[in-house]
Formats: C-alpha cells, structure tokens, sequence
C-alpha cells in the first residue's frame, strides 16, 4: 500500500491526457500530473514517486523531492503564517502546515525551525511539529558510552546545545564539549559521553577517551610530515587554533602529541612540535 508522505513504488495503471494514474493499494488509483510524469513512462512501469496530499486534501503523487518526509527531523523555513497557523517551505508546490499547538513560539515569517514531519490521525494530512521532543523515545536508552550516533541540531541553551539522537531520543553537548560553531538542523557525527542516573545523555563531537588517540596521532604524524616536519601548535595555543589545523578538540590533541612524545616520534618546542629526526 501507499504510504502518504514517503516515496513509494508504484505501478502505472492508465494514461490519460493530463497525467498517468497509479496503483495506490487501499487508496486506489493515485494521480501523477503530466508536469512530474517521467519521459517515456508507460502503462506497466514502476515509479519512484512521493505521495501527499494537495490543496483540496486528494491524494497525488509527485516526483519533486521534498527536503524530508514522514518521520524526519528537518530545518525549514516559514514562508507565510495564517490565522491557523504557519506554512513552511518543503521543496513541494504545498507548504508544510505547522498548526499553533505544535509551535513552541509563535512561527515568524523569514525564520527557520526544526520540526518533526507526522500525518495527523484526525485529518489524515501531513503536518510539521516544533515540539519535537513529543516524537522522540520515551523509553530508557540502550546506548552504551562511547557509541557512535547521528546527531541533529535542534536547539542551543544556556549551557550547550541539543541534540536529537538516532531520530529516537535527545542529548546535550555541552559548551565545554564544543569546539566548533554548530548550527540549528545541522547533521552530524557524534559519540554518547555518559548516560546518567536520571537517563539523561550528555553527548561528544569526538570519541572519548584514548580509542581516539592513535587516529588523531596519526593525523598529526602526516600534518608533520607535509609541513616539512613542523607545526606551530602546542598544548598551549587557542583551541580554535587546534580545531582549525586538525577538527578536533584541544583535549584530544594533548593526548595525542603525549603519547607521540611518550613514543619518542616527536619533540615539543616552545613554539610548536617537531618531529624526531631520524637516525
């Protein structure tokens, strides 16, 4: 069966002047306009094509690609708001309905938000939600520290950033933990830090711990070698510096110039390292 708001793989049933009609299962023939069919489409293909709903509630069927679909966590940005509520640009011909009772703040035109894409169980359309932690899973995690997840940006707070985590539970960076800009919707790679009593989890950008260091030593030991075996970084220049040369924390890059320097690879100078000069 067709699922309304995701792509789907449908058989073309009839050709008409205006479009082709597809197998929609349950929800019988889906028309595609003429304007998304593909050249050379004919009765008995299958197509990849999104389905939702138009502006009078039919069921149609597209292959424009929207920027998210059902189930998705995704950065919009609102094109109009209405008495009933706002309307945020998708990629498709309809805007995303985000109605005021899933609005955190009241949606402003111009501003992006991260909202949840969901098809309302009353009026069957397809809608967005800001309160995004209303979608997320409420059970305890099966995380273990030191995992690797995907990681969206969706809000910042007074002491760091969250995050949502594998589409299933929500985490916090801590400004401490930070060592770039992040940005509300970004997507990114990120590791579990701790999972607390109260189930909560505090999250990293960089694998913890010295699983981490052989990478970064080696990512040093090349930096070195392409700068003619010198860096002009130390344990002691600006993070931002470091993140700069090598995307990774100042914490990661001290344990990594220690065990190169405990390995006798390296040699640190006042003004930045070496490495050791062959026999």
């Amino acid at each position: 069966m067709a699922e309304i708001g995701k792509w789907n793989k449908l058989e073309v049933l009839k050709e008409l002047d205006f479009g082709v009609y597809l197998d929609g299962g349950e929800h019988g023939e889906i028309l595609m306009p003429i304007r998304y069919v593909p050249q050379d489409c004919k009765i008995g293909d299958i197509v990849d094509v999104f389905i939702y709903l138009d502006s009078e509630d039919r069921i149609i069927a597209t292959t424009e690609k929207p920027f998210a679909e059902v189930g998705d966590f995704v950065l919009l940005e609102v094109v109009s708001v209405s008495s009933v509520g706002a309307f945020l640009y998708w990629g498709l011909m309809k805007d995303l309905f985000v109605p005021f009772r899933e609005q955190k703040q009241k949606m402003e035109v111009g501003n992006e938000y991260v909202v949840y894409i969901f098809v309302d169980d009353i009026s069957g359309r397809i809608m967005g939600s800001a309160k995004v932690e209303n979608f997320l899973d409420k059970t305890p995690p099966e995380f273990k520290e030191g995992d690797e997840v995907d990681l969206i940006i969706y809000s910042q707070t007074d002491i760091g950033y969250n995050a949502i985590i594998n589409k299933t539970h929500t985490g916090l960076l801590f400004d401490s933990d930070v060592f770039r800009t992040l940005h509300r919707g970004e997507n990114t790679k990120g590791y579990i830090k701790k999972i607390r009593e109260d189930k909560k989890i505090d999250l990293l950008l960089d694998k913890p711990g010295y699983e981490k260091v052989d990478d970064l030593s080696k990512k040093i030991l090349d930096k070195l070698n392409e700068e003619n075996g010198f860096i002009g970084l130390t344990d002691k220049s600006p993070a931002e510096d470091v993140y700069n040369m090598f995307g990774i924390s100042k914490k990661n890059f001290k344990k990594a110039i220690g065990a190169l320097y405990k390995a006798r690879l390296i040699i640190l100078e006042e003004n930045g390292i070496r490495l050791t000069p062959k026999p």
